[in-house]
């Protein structure tokens, strides 16, 4: 990773090439796995936000006049490099983010979807027209909204970024993107390719850094939608920083993911599915199945089946294809981990697996690891149920009927993502029609698709991601009205029409 040239001094990209950041703060990019540091990026002050909005906003004009057909040809030509560089994304991925190596590899094979996904359909985005009463023909005319700020997350770098940006650019925007300061180094590199596949110099530009910088970004007047994936705290933050300039804005926050389990599952299907549910990027991720809600008929054997496959999964270092389950991201997050352990059992939780650190061999020992861990009889009112951990850690609760299922699916403030495990086909609709959550799955959980909307309510934010919705929201939709009528009906002369 030496080689790569975010390393090579203390750079941004924006306008087309690398720039020197003119701010002296830098913020050093390790291993979870191993804290061994792989160097550092610039934590951009606000002439670099300015310059590198500038570059974007002086882009935009050609940039939206471009037709729709071309821009989507730009956009596959990027998808066509990350297909041909994937493995080498998928190596810095797992090294920056603790990800497993299989797991990157997978992932990344789902990136050039997006760019075809929006490439492809852009050009399809049809108005409407009128006539409306009086001779008038009414049509609605779409246009972008000029720079987007971009401010992504740390554990998925690259997915995340890419859902967002191509939407934005398929629209004809401009983007300035703001990575997490965890996991900053894949998006510069991803910027180098667009230039590479030909998008104009100042389309697309990034700017590392910590909150202040992400702050500057968002405060910066030409900028005229924020599209943020982060924690609640911080979609708060930036709320009202749209809301001051009144910004259009998209937020995808935080969750607390039910996962609710009905007597007529295969139990073993969902065992199977739960693990990947909640252990998947060492559940470090939005949709972490984080709660499952049990019938009793089967809690004690859906628990053997799911603590029998958590104890067999590998923990250990990401590069190692069969590894099932890296690092958290931090040492605060490995911190707050243990915390959460410590409480769920003060507060009479049952543990049944995990619950301490893997003994690991060097320099794996230095890592933040956290077994996967998981709790039986957590109740409603336990700390564990209701606070987001993001972290390997499974709260598992009986229930008696349908009714209460429902009522501890829904006891919480987040509204992201559900999944539903039932054989009964009606069940599944009720249960879907009832939950509080912006995605749901039956029988399966966390699936992922451009064409398939993505994002949440209550404290999970609100806007969506994926499909024509997107689309749509990185632009104005304007009406025209055009008299068609001989002459003008003069209202202060005896005309006839009123507005």
């Amino acid at each position: 990773m030496s080689d790569q040239p975010l390393w090579s001094g203390n750079r941004l990209y924006y306008g087309g090439t690398w720039q020197v950041a003119k701010g002296s703060g830098s913020i050093a990019v390790a291993s979870p796995a191993t804290q061994e540091v792989y160097g550092a990026v610039p934590i951009a002050n606000a002439e670099d936000v300015e310059a590198a909005v500038a570059a974007a906003e002086a882009a935009g004009p050609a940039w939206a006049a471009m037709d729709a057909l071309d821009r989507g040809r730009h956009l596959r030509a990027v998808a066509d490099i990350v297909r041909a560089r994937m493995g080498d994304l998928a190596t810095m991925e797992a090294a920056i983010t603790g990800r497993p190596i299989r797991e990157m590899r997978a992932q990344m094979g789902r990136i050039p979807e997006w760019l075809d996904y929006f490439g492809g359909i852009a050009a399809g985005l049809e108005a409407e027209s009128n006539r409306l009463r009086g001779g008038f023909l009414s049509y609605t005319a779409y246009e972008p909204h000029g720079v987007c700020a971009l401010l992504t997350p740390w554990n998925h770098p690259i997915l995340i970024l890419v859902k967002k940006l191509a939407a934005a650019l398929a629209a004809g925007n401009t983007v300035v993107i703001k990575p997490s300061e965890l996991a900053p180094a894949t998006p510069l590199l991803f910027a180098q390719w667009c230039t590479e596949a030909g998008l104009p110099a100042g389309v697309v530009n990034v700017v590392t850094g910590d909150g202040t910088t992400g702050a500057l970004l968002c405060d910066a007047p030409a900028v005229r939608h924020i599209d943020l994936t982060g924690g609640t705290v911080t979609g708060k933050r930036v709320a009202a920083a749209a809301a001051a300039r009144l910004v259009p804005c998209t937020l995808e926050l935080g969750g607390k993911t039910p996962v609710v389990i009905f007597e007529d599952s295969n139990i073993e299907e969902a065992a199977a599915g739960a693990v990947f549910a909640a252990f998947v990027a060492a559940g470090q991720t939005c949709v972490s199945a984080s709660r499952f809600i049990v019938a009793e008929a089967i809690y004690d054997e859906f628990l053997e089946a799911f603590v029998r496959r958590v104890k067999a999964l590998k923990v250990g270092d990401p590069a190692d294809v069969a590894t099932d389950v890296g690092p958290v991201i931090s040492a605060a997050s490995q911190a707050r981990c243990r915390a959460h352990i410590e409480r769920a059992q003060a507060e009479g939780a049952r543990l049944v697996a995990g619950g301490g650190t893997p003994v690991l061999p060097a320099p794996f020992s230095s890592g933040n690891y956290v077994q996967p861990t998981v709790f039986a009889d957590v109740t409603a009112s336990m700390t564990l149920f209701r606070e987001e951990v993001f972290g390997p850690i499974a709260a598992v609760t009986p229930f008696r009927d349908e009714a209460e299922a429902l009522n501890l699916a829904n006891d919480t403030p987040y509204a992201l993502g559900a999944s539903i495990w039932t054989r009964d086909v009606a069940r599944a609709h009720r249960m879907a029609g009832k939950v509080r959550a912006g995605m749901i799955w039956v029988n399966d959980h966390h699936k992922n698709d451009p064409r398939s909307i993505w994002g949440g309510f209550g404290d999970s934010g609100y806007g969506t991601e994926n499909g024509w919705d997107a689309l749509k929201s990185y632009q104005r939709k304007r009406n025209v009205v055009v008299s068609t009528a001989t002459g003008f009906d003069d209202w202060f002369a005896g005309g006839k029409r009123y507005g």
